[in-house]
């Protein structure tokens, strides 16, 4: 049967028979949505039957970079939205801009994705642009299930302001970059109390003003990704977490935050990523107040570590082991946490590990499993 299949496919080559397009509309729709929008336009060519097809793309994904000009690449989009057929309802938009993007447009291409219905949305503007025009379009959208904002990394003062509320019925999925959290009227940061259905939530160069807690209270949410890289300790925040279904931790920066659990808030992780920045390597050696914050932050992990007290499987950097031994109470205190361990992951080059950290985190459970995982940074 196998050597019959080049023959087969000559015979088709041979008569000019056109498999693709005798495929119904519904399967080369889902062909083409693997496809850049401007890439899916492009398939008109290919015959009659294609002149019309991408006008009804469930997807659309939309990237600047694939154009040479912007006056192009405003043309094209404006294009995109004013031919697209308004029936067709649209799954998912994936907008991708480098430069300033104009507000206008960016208005105009939210705004036709939520009027259509619009499932999951991805914006990632990488350059220092105005957003806040734009974010009331979308946050009250009864459609949504999955949303990630991802901004070039600000400055404080230029942070766009997240709303206190949203009304995001069916949204299961959040992932924030470079936004900035506010007090509400009850006087708490709480801006995801709403989402009754969010199980996945993903906060990246965020900060809170005030010097306030971030609450993240949610009996739904599954997974929690916080990543928190090059601020001064004093603008740290903390978070008060209660997070009862709360199933993977994962954490990439500097530990200075203040964890406020409730109810046992870390009780019930099994999986935990740890990975500490290794700027706290060279803070270290810098003066004796870099010590006094590389010990501090030694003493909050710690602290989390005593906090994951069923954890199953635990990863972490070698910046991790580095500042954790900088605890000079380390070894002199029973380490109550971490019994139920099997498998402990080290991101490092084995000559690099020392076993007395190690030792430590596997202490109440000497059958985990211990792998030694190249970091390919």
């Amino acid at each position: 049967m196998k050597r019959g299949l080049p023959l087969l496919h000559n015979n088709h080559a041979e008569n000019n028979i056109d498999l693709l397009s005798d495929l119904p509309d519904c399967v080369l729709l889902h062909i083409l949505s693997f496809l850049t929008t401007k890439d899916a336009l492009q398939t008109c060519i290919l015959s009659k039957r294609w002149n019309h097809l991408w006008k009804h793309l469930p997807t659309l994904t939309i990237h600047s970079s694939h154009f040479k000009y912007v006056k192009v690449f405003n043309k094209f989009v404006s294009r995109i939205l004013s031919l697209r057929d308004n029936s067709t309802a649209l799954h998912a938009l994936d907008f991708h801009h480098y430069g300033i993007v104009e507000i206008r447009l960016l208005k105009r291409i939210i705004k036709y994705a939520v009027s259509h219905n619009v499932q999951r949305l991805r914006v990632t503007l990488m350059f220092k642009s105005n957003i806040k025009p734009f974010l009331p379009s979308f946050f009250s959208c009864q459609t949504l299930t999955s949303v990630n904002v991802s901004l070039d990394p600000l400055p404080n003062h230029m942070r766009p302001l997240f709303p206190n509320y949203l009304y995001l019925p069916v949204l299961t999925t959040l992932s924030l970059r470079s936004f900035a959290f506010c007090v509400g009227d009850d006087g708490r940061v709480e801006p995801f109390s709403a989402l009754k259905r969010l199980d996945s939530l993903s906060i990246k160069w965020c900060e809170v003003l005030d010097a306030q807690n971030l609450c993240i209270s949610s009996m739904a949410l599954v997974n929690l990704t916080i990543v928190m890289y090059g601020y001064d300790p004093d603008t740290f925040f903390g978070i008060e977490l209660f997070a009862p279904s709360l199933f993977k931790f994962d954490f990439r920066g500097i530990p200075f935050q203040r964890l406020c659990l409730r109810n046992n808030g870390l009780s019930s992780i099994k999986h935990a990523n740890i990975d500490v920045v290794s700027v706290l390597k060279s803070m270290v050696t810098k003066n004796k107040e870099c010590l006094l914050n590389s010990v501090k932050t030694s003493c909050v992990l710690h602290n989390w570590l005593i906090e994951l007290a069923n954890v199953e499987s635990l990863t972490v950097s070698l910046t991790t082991l580095e500042v954790l031994s900088l605890n000079p109470d380390l070894l002199k205190v029973e380490f109550s946490s971490l019994y139920n361990l099997k498998s402990l992951k080290v991101k490092a080059d084995p000559s690099f590990i020392t076993d007395g950290v190690v030792n430590f985190l596997i202490q109440n459970s000497p059958a985990a499993e211990i792998d030694i995982i190249l970091d390919s940074d």
